[in-house]
């Protein structure tokens, strides 16, 4: 069960997470985000840095000797107008809470307000307030200005809603939780022509469409069928009016795989499936892959750690067995790959504006946010057990 304490301070929780939500912030210009999060950390007695990927937060608090883990919840928002009509709609237009970093903001300060005041541990605990996990790899960024070597951690552990898991359950995968992201763009280039006569021409369009189809053999026949990957085209641009065929038309799309190898093969065959059905058609191709989020990747014994601390404090039937791992990527696998750890998935119930994450009527629970306050307070003091005293 949810802890008592956290329980009592739900009315208060749920006010913080929605005026999180009135006010969303984008990448790296979480300038009020932050400072709320820092105002709420120092009146918890809770040492703050800040800086770290321009708008990132780090709360450090002490307990005597031991060893040291880190929290980490994300905070930025989406480029989405939102939908809904409730009072805690989003006051910024063109922003929105659609993924309920707002809540996961808001469940972390309350576990950071629990352990200030109740101090049950024995060594350090980091709180890491992320920005710019959507598409701009906050993650990746905070590692690479120095996260672990400023704050030093045996380990490091992420939470993320779910919509339609039921409320107050958990998934604690090992291995690959999430899959990678990647993005390509292709630019076929032809010549453009009378649409009346296409024979003096090279049809940039019927190139492209051939290019499409083709893309899709990539995951059916050119992977193992154990091996899971998904290539999305996702955009097709080209022309300007009817009777024109135009010079080039332009492709872009996403590429998910749970394998580096598998990443590697797929980059490799879209650039030779590209090129050569352009030449076929007399055209050429000119190809950008760019890598954005590698897989998320849970170390197998801090998941054990994980899983044991949710079966302890919720019952048997909280930790989910039969999950399988999203196609979708965060990007903090960035921090796993620097730092071993685990990334947990809070079902979030039905309860969530009848929708699921990134979609302009979404809304955060606020029900779930003493269940994964109680998981942070709980994994914190198992993890940093206080010694025991003679």
């Amino acid at each position: 069960m949810p802890i008592a304490e956290l329980l009592a301070c739900q009315d208060e929780l749920s006010a913080w997470r929605r005026h999180l939500h009135q006010y969303p912030e984008v990448a790296f210009e979480e300038r009020r985000t932050a400072q709320f999060v820092a105002d709420k950390l120092a009146s918890f007695g809770i040492e703050v840095h800040r800086g770290l990927a321009v708008t990132g937060v780090v709360g450090v608090l002490r307990c005597g000797p031991g060893p040291a883990i880190g929290l980490r919840a994300d905070m930025d928002a989406l480029a989405i107008e939102e939908a809904n009509d409730f009072p805690h709609r989003s006051r910024h237009p063109g922003r929105m809470h659609a993924c309920g970093h707002d809540g996961h903001t808001a469940m972390l300060l309350g576990a950071a307000r629990h352990l200030a005041r109740t101090r049950r541990f024995a060594g350090t605990l980091y709180f890491i307030f992320q920005p710019a996990e959507e598409n701009e790899g906050g993650g990746r960024r905070m590692v690479e200005e120095g996260l672990f070597e400023r704050f030093p951690m045996q380990a490091v552990f992420g939470l993320h809603n779910i919509p339609g898991i039921a409320l107050g359950r958990f998934a604690a995968l090992p291995g690959p939780a999430m899959a990678s992201f990647d993005v390509f763009e292709i630019v076929v280039e032809g010549r453009g022509a009378h649409a009346a006569m296409p024979q003096q021409g090279v049809d940039a369009i019927v190139i492209a469409s051939e290019l499409v189809l083709a893309l899709q053999s990539v995951v059916s026949r050119n992977l193992d069928p154990h091996e899971a990957a998904v290539l999305s085209v996702t955009q097709l641009q080209a022309g300007e009016t009817w009777n024109v065929l135009p010079d080039s038309a332009t492709l872009r799309g996403t590429v998910r795989a749970f394998d580096e190898a598998v990443r590697r093969r797929i980059e490799q065959r879209l650039g030779e499936l590209a090129e050569h059905i352009c030449a076929a058609h007399g055209g050429s191709a000119r190809v950008r892959y760019e890598r954005r989020y590698p897989p998320t990747l849970n170390d197998a014994g801090w998941t054990r750690r994980a899983a044991q601390v949710i079966v302890d404090t919720f019952g048997a039937d909280a930790l989910l067995t039969d999950v399988r791992p999203l196609m979708a990527a965060e990007d903090f696998a960035y921090m796993l790959q620097a730092c071993p750890g685990c990334y947990v998935w809070l079902g979030n119930g039905d309860d969530a504006g009848g929708c699921t994450v990134h979609n302009p009527h979404y809304d955060f629970n606020d029900e779930a946010l003493v269940h994964g306050a109680s998981y942070w307070v709980r994994l914190a003091e198992t993890i940093l057990a206080t010694p025991e005293r003679p």
